[in-house]
């Protein structure tokens, strides 16, 4: 970190959100909290994974507050396309999920922080500036969680999949295409295609008709 004040959005400026949420209710309580404390500004919303990274590109925000399990695009996929278009924003993931399913993907994303739902309204205040200083906030079940998986590596083929590589799965079942994945779950087929072979790790296996069998046989499926 320089001196130069302008390299710290904390420095004689506001802290900027974007805040990613599809309940409206949430984000409006969210936008109140935040532009009723000084030195925040809210420079608008989106309500999915897609519209995150369009309103993100058109806003710059300093840091995005991101759920994560969203109808029309979720948060971990948003949080990879920012990182991999070189995004300024920091992610900061708030949701009220804290499997290893959502935490370990969204900071593998590129998550800079991940905080639950339930955090007290100063503790929220601390992680977005910390946030916007590029320091990693981790609530304390993430953390742990974080800190189990890392010291208790698992197996090849017995790992969790995460809610997106369900779907995935869950579809691939359905005899349903890569190109009908993609347009049903908003993503690109690169994308679906990286889950596949995410998920075919995860389970051992090295083609749909094997995933799908373990999937069943493991009763992740059905």
């Amino acid at each position: 970190m320089t001196a130069d004040a302008t390299d710290d959005p904390t420095v004689e400026g506001t802290i900027s959100l974007l805040v990613v949420d599809d309940h409206p209710v949430v984000r409006d309580g969210l936008r109140g909290m935040f532009e009723s404390a000084p030195g925040f500004r809210v420079l608008g919303e989106a309500s999915n994974g897609v519209e995150a990274v369009e309103r993100a590109a058109a806003l710059d925000p300093d840091v995005i507050l991101m759920d994560l399990r969203m109808p029309g695009g979720g948060g971990v996929e948003a949080i990879a396309h920012l990182t991999r278009a070189g995004a300024r924003a920091k992610v900061l993931v708030l949701t009220t999920y804290d499997t290893d399913s959502d935490t370990i993907p969204a900071i593998e994303a590129g998550a800079t922080g991940y905080l639950l739902k339930d955090a007290p309204r100063d503790e929220l205040f601390t992680a977005v500036r910390a946030a916007a200083q590029g320091r990693t906030v981790l609530s304390p079940a993430v953390a742990s969680r974080l800190v189990s998986a890392v010291r208790t590596p698992r197996a090849p083929g017995n790992e969790p999949l995460s809610a997106r590589e369900r779907e995935v799965l869950t579809l691939v079942a359905k005899g349903t295409s890569n190109r009908e994945i993609a347009r049903e779950l908003f993503i690109s087929e690169a994308t679906v295609k990286t889950h596949l072979t995410h998920l075919y790790t995860k389970l051992g296996v090295k083609d749909r008709a094997a995933a799908v069998a373990t999937a069943y046989d493991r009763g992740i499926l059905g």
